[in-house]
């Protein structure tokens, strides 16, 4: 018995040998990998509409600035340079003259009218002639630029404003994971919850491991991904994220860390990447939320502390003990050797009984043969006598 309880103690805490690893994704869900010696920089402007929404903001307000700035300017001087070369620069005075665009008297002129043709503002001072033909078809076609001009860059700005990335700011993953038992059977198990009223939508979760490992012909794969069951058999990885919820991930044999002892995951090196996607329920729009977790951020014999309370009417959960653990009484071994533990005292109690049965029935029987012998055509040992015609002989 003592031999049994210290295996489910939590043992004494020890100082693992540390190696320094740096994350593949940040607890904020940055993942951390830089692209470089990009020679087909080409593909980029390919799908410039993505490229321009990928952009820090404030290379994007410059865009944005940019673009119409530029566009002013570049019709502006077509507009100084229509009238430059018919002359009209040349009768601003002369009232019998008609100019392509009245009371375009420079340069200056020429860009203001340029903003009101592409922005459609129209204050009336400056107004194309009916005696310019190479104006009506540069009027033609800087309406239809600049239209064009405003859908790409609003629709830029629009996505840009309007992308689900902070909608993932308020979906909140517990700082450490736990190593605990469940149902007789060792979990590891992570915390994620919503902070907004507003719910995601067809929620559902991931967890990969991230492990470097070596195949057996020697090869050496860096950062190797491995899927860690949490319920996608069961159905139990679609969430209704109410409330904050526990992801459970049972070490079984189809586990990596099903071999994985207390002492032997302290001195391992891995990270596990959670991934939470959904719909945002007021757009409509996917959203991802992600977080890691190192080795030295998995609690062995830990469990997380219960957050959610029934007050009057409703529900209340407390953010303030998201993140909390306690410890509760865990095995160390591996959850292989646990099950193989359970198995050998499941055998040794399934055949003790029936040893027991037999020794009782033995006994009984002897205590009624000596008594008279009436206990030679009895059952013995939990058997039927055998027949009268054999007896006899």
């Amino acid at each position: 018995m003592a031999q049994e309880n210290a295996a489910f103690s939590p043992g004494p805490e020890e100082q693992p040998r540390r190696r320094g690893r740096q994350r593949y994704v940040e607890k904020d869900g940055r993942c951390n990998v830089q692209q470089g010696n990009v020679r087909e920089t080409y593909r980029y402007l390919t799908d410039l509409f993505t490229t321009l929404v990928d952009l820090q903001w404030r290379l994007s307000l410059l865009f944005f600035v940019l673009a119409y700035a530029l566009t002013w300017l570049f019709f502006g001087a077509i507009w100084w340079l229509i009238a430059y070369g018919r002359g009209d620069l040349e009768h601003l005075e002369d009232t019998a003259w008609t100019p392509c665009v009245n009371n375009l008297n420079g340069f200056v002129a020429a860009f203001l009218f340029s903003i009101e043709t592409e922005t459609t503002i129209g204050y009336g001072h400056r107004v194309i002639t009916d005696q310019c033909p190479e104006g009506i078809v540069l009027l033609l076609l800087q309406a239809i630029l600049g239209s064009m001009v405003n859908a790409f860059m609003v629709g830029c700005m629009f996505v840009k404003i309007s992308q689900p990335n902070k909608r993932a700011a308020t979906l909140v993953f517990s700082s450490h994971a736990v190593v605990s038992l469940r149902d007789g059977r060792l979990c590891l198990m992570f915390r994620v919850g919503d902070l907004r009223s507003s719910h995601i939508v067809e929620a559902s979760i991931r967890a990969k491991l991230i492990r470097s490992r070596q195949t057996l012909e020697g090869e050496f794969i860096p950062l190797h991904q491995t899927d860690l069951s949490v319920g996608f058999d069961t159905g139990d990885d679609r969430l209704f994220l109410v409330s904050p919820l526990v992801i459970s991930h049972e070490i079984d044999a189809a586990s990596p860390f099903w071999e994985a002892s207390r002492r032997a995951l302290e001195r391992d090196d891995f990270e596990i990447v959670v991934i939470l996607e959904g719909m945002v329920e007021a757009t409509g729009m996917t959203c991802q939320a992600r977080s890691s977790y190192l080795v030295d951020e998995v609690l062995w014999g830990h469990r997380f502390t219960s957050v959610l309370t029934l007050e009057d009417g409703f529900y209340e959960v407390d953010y303030a003990s998201f993140h909390e653990t306690f410890e509760v009484p865990t095995p160390s071994c591996s959850a292989r050797e646990l099950a193989e533990a359970a198995a050998r005292l499941d055998a040794h109690l399934y055949w003790s009984i029936p040893s027991r049965l037999d020794e009782k029935v033995e006994e009984e029987g002897a205590g009624e043969g000596a008594g008279g012998g009436a206990g030679a055509d009895k059952e013995q040992n939990g058997c039927l006598p055998p027949p009268e015609s054999e007896s006899k002989v």
